[in-house]
């Protein structure tokens, strides 16, 4: 796991090489006849990535995107509409029926479909009429980190072709240099406070929330904690009654609209006798995590999971689980 989290700028370098052209063609695409009505299709991690990839749609383009319950094609067979219909399907595999199937019947049905996904040759990718490899390489450990930023990345080059955008374009090519400096940050902090942890909250909010996301189930997959995602905005509900002295929670808060609120929310978690672990920029009061800026706010969440993923390796070990063979767990799951 460890291996291939600092494998993970490479990889992105990488991708940023391949397909070009066929990103080009495929913003002009959706630039000449955008879809009405935007869809993703993913589980597990996949589906944190494609969270991104929605948000960054919805706040750039004001184009509103659903997160498909497989479930209503695959189960209950309901005959969805797919005039006007885009839809994005993000897979690490591409093995799962549960995507594969929805892809097919919107492609068969007139939809846009199109396809990120690492394994070129899975049955999701020849699927979906548009294609793209994430050119993540070989990735063994059962939780994925490479291929989850490289998920990242590929909603980023989605949305930098569609607008067809060059500043973000450009900052997209610089962030293989940035990840390799939060590749190196240091959140060593975070082991000690965590190392007997039953439980936990991950707070984010707009485009860092995916990024929660995904840190609460690695929590889950490779130490064994209890750990939930929240938005910053949602835990001040029902969830607070849990927040008690000592009670553990990481916030992620990454420049954008969102930070002041985080690094309130922070504050006052802190004020109430909470273990409050805070990942903000270097230089941002309070802050125990430092968070490594990208080129633009949008992609600061690359950088933070890049962050991330060495500490959990770190804590898991730390907890006495090997992070590399969690129990219960298979690399590729199949569900319908």
């Amino acid at each position: 796991m460890l291996d291939e989290a600092r494998e993970a700028p490479a990889a992105v370098a990488y991708q940023l090489r391949q397909d070009g052209d066929r990103w080009q063609a495929f913003g002009a695409r959706l630039r000449a006849q955008p879809p009405t009505s935007l869809l993703t299709i993913a589980r597990g991690s996949s589906d944190h990535a494609a969270h991104y990839a929605a948000y960054l749609i919805m706040a750039r383009m004001g184009r509103l995107v659903t997160s498909m319950p497989m479930s209503l094609v695959t189960l209950y067979q309901s005959e969805i509409r797919c005039e006007g219909l885009g839809s994005f399907a993000f897979s690490q595999s591409g093995q799962s029926p549960d995507l594969v199937g929805p892809t097919e019947y919107f492609r068969a049905h007139g939809a846009v479909t199109c396809a990120f996904v690492n394994d070129t040759d899975s049955p999701l990718a020849r699927a979906a009429e548009w294609m793209f490899g994430l050119h993540a390489g070989q990735e063994t450990s059962v939780a994925a980190t490479k291929s989850f930023i490289a998920q990242l990345v590929a909603g980023a080059r989605l949305t930098a072709a569609w607008q067809d955008d060059a500043a973000l374009a450009s900052a997209l090519e610089q962030l293989p240099d940035c990840m390799e400096r939060a590749c190196a940050a240091d959140w060593s902090s975070a082991v000690g406070p965590l190392a007997a942890a039953d439980r936990l909250f991950v707070i984010g909010r707009g485009l860092g929330m995916p990024v929660a996301m995904e840190a609460a189930l690695k929590f889950k997959e490779t130490c064994g904690i209890q750990a939930e995602a929240f938005s910053g905005a949602e835990v001040q509900h029902g969830p607070m009654r849990l927040i008690e002295e000592g009670y553990p929670l990481l916030v992620f808060a990454p420049r954008g609209p969102a930070q002041a609120g985080l690094l309130a929310l922070a504050q006052a978690m802190r004020d109430r006798g909470a273990r409050v672990l805070l990942a903000a920029p270097q230089g941002t009061p309070g802050a125990n995590l430092p968070l490594v800026e990208a080129s633009v706010p949008e992609l600061d969440p690359v950088c933070a999971i890049q962050s991330f993923y060495p500490m959990v390796e770190a804590l898991a070990r730390a907890r006495g689980n090997d992070p590399d063979r969690p129990p219960h767990l298979n690399k590729v799951t199949r569900t319908r």
